[in-house]
């Protein structure tokens, strides 16, 4: 199941809020600071997991399937379109 944009981004911004908060604790907690450091580092490893699957399942969508061919009268049996190339803003 593919989840919206709104609701991925509204994801990761939970988790990077999650992440602070750990780095912050552990600025005031010395003796937890390795354990508290961990946890914000998952915290950030799931933001990222949650922005490139959401992107990977979007590609996907936008990609035809590999072995697609087209039976289109004067373009020949195995006419294929040209792939879509992303443009980096």
């Amino acid at each position: 199941m593919m989840m919206n944009g709104e609701a991925v981004l509204e994801n990761v911004r939970r988790y990077r809020t999650i992440a602070s908060l750990y780095r912050q604790t552990a600025a005031f907690r010395p003796h937890q600071r390795d354990s508290l450091l961990a946890q914000a580092a998952e915290w950030e490893s799931r933001a990222v997991a949650e922005l490139e699957d959401y992107f990977l399942a979007r590609q996907a969508l936008l990609q035809p399937p590999a072995n697609l061919n087209f039976n289109i009268g004067h373009r020949g049996a195995s006419y294929r379109p040209p792939q879509r190339q992303m443009v980096a803003a």
